[in-house]
């Protein structure tokens, strides 16, 4: 059954159909194992039940506020911000462009959103600074994973709706990571900055420029402020964090005169868009995720880690690398909502601290964005910074393996994950 059901599922997505028809078609394959006669009982149970988790909630409202700040011109002032910043050391722009990824990432946690918001912005810039074209491209991509993985992070709110984690503590044990990854991308431009001759192209900024640029940032750098203490310090839930970090910014773009109602509509129609997509992937995954438990996955997985129960280390790098494979040829929440109810009894059963694994499985996750041959994030770069996609899947592997190694060091370091939440509990 589970072997049929991949089969149906991988022959769908290399034919380029839609994802929704794909997940849909393998559920009713399925069902044909399970039994016809229980698909009008099951399939609405399970696609309502899969949606009806109130911490899902926070995912339209986190959302909304990322477009918000993204349509409000909130978008100059942190590129700003991160020029005063680095832009002065050699290959600036390319740090640039990863410290205004760090910036964006308390913003909306969506990878491909900043990707095309900064591809737009400083893949022209980068080829002016003597930067080939298709490493600009591919710097953009990768450094717009730091996204989901500094909090807000879409990919951990539905992490915890299917494991009852704390969405503060994750959100928590993604802050070092994420900053992990960004100076791994840092020290990778330093040494390509090199590699290409590219100069110096500004000079250091003045104390006083640094302090007027992070002044008109400072609203966009309050509200992952509001999103992360919220919760962490239990004032709100994730929900209500969102919608009061929507309040914030819709109240400060209109009074400041950034947010009209033209901007305002683009918000709430690409959250509509957005949301609409996710949620129909949350729900049908969720019935094959019945189907799966039906078929006794967890429990073949977990026999065929049986080997490596005794190491959490070795049992992590598995669950990567079957999570690696699998983002490569499945789209990103769908794979998260498949394979998360299969992992976590063996990590239980492993000793691993569910924090830990929801960091590591929510980088894999994000990784997939940048992986040939199905990354989002490589197409939208590829679009916005007018680069050969063909050439692009090819430049992208040092990034990838950046990225992996990052992701190895947090295998092997679990305080990274679970340090903070230990402390801030």
């Amino acid at each position: 059954m589970i072997t049929v059901m991949l089969l149906v599922m991988l022959i769908h997505v290399l034919i380029g159909m839609p994802l929704f028809i794909s997940l849909m078609v393998t559920a009713v394959v399925g069902f044909g194992f399970v039994g016809f006669d229980q698909m009008s009982r099951i399939f609405p149970q399970q696609t309502f039940g899969g949606i009806d988790v109130f911490s899902l909630m926070a995912i339209p409202l986190f959302i909304l506020a990322g477009n918000l700040m993204n349509n409000g011109n909130m978008t100059p002032r942190l590129l700003q911000l991160a020029d005063r910043l680095v832009g002065h050391l050699r290959g600036g722009l390319g740090h640039v462009n990863v410290v205004a990824s760090v910036f964006f990432a308390g913003i909306n946690g969506s990878a491909v959103a900043d990707t095309s918001a900064l591809g737009t912005l400083l893949v022209p810039g980068m080829r002016k600074a003597g930067f080939p074209g298709h490493y600009a491209a591919g710097l953009t991509a990768a450094s717009s994973l730091i996204g989901p993985i500094i909090p807000p992070s879409i990919f951990m709110i539905l992490y915890a709706s299917q494991t009852g984690t704390s969405v503060g503590s994750l959100f928590l044990g993604g802050i070092l990571p994420g900053l992990a990854l960004g100076l791994a991308f840092i020290a990778m431009n330093v040494i390509y900055a090199r590699i290409y001759g590219v100069e110096k192209q500004a000079k250091r900024a003045r104390l006083r420029e640094i302090a007027c640029a992070a002044y008109r940032a400072l609203p966009a750098l309050v509200a992952p402020i509001i999103i992360v203490a919220g919760i962490v310090f239990g004032v709100v839930t994730p929900t209500e964090s969102g919608a009061l970090t929507v309040a914030y910014v819709a109240i400060w773009g209109v009074v400041s005169g950034n947010l009209n109602l033209r901007s305002l509509w683009a918000s709430l129609r690409d959250t509509a868009v957005l949301t609409s997509a996710v949620f129909v992937i949350i729900a049908i995954s969720s019935v094959i995720s019945w189907q799966l438990a039906f078929a006794d996955a967890p429990e073949a997985f977990a026999e065929l880690l049986a080997p490596f129960a005794h190491s959490p280390t070795l049992t992590l790098i598995a669950i990567s690398l079957v999570t690696f494979v699998t983002g490569m040829f499945m789209e990103e929440v769908s794979a998260l909502m498949l394979l998360t109810p299969i992992f976590l009894p063996v990590a239980q059963v492993t000793g691993i601290d569910p924090v830990h694994l929801g960091i590591v499985i929510t980088l894999n996750i994000t990784i997939a964005l940048i992986t040939p041959p199905m990354g989002a994030c490589i197409f939208v770069a590829s679009a916005v910074g007018k680069v050969d996609i063909a050439r692009l899947f090819v430049a992208i592997w040092p990034f990838i393996a950046v990225a992996l190694s990052v992701l190895m060091i947090i295998i092997l370091v679990p305080g990274l994950t679970t340090w903070l939440p230990s402390i801030l509990k």
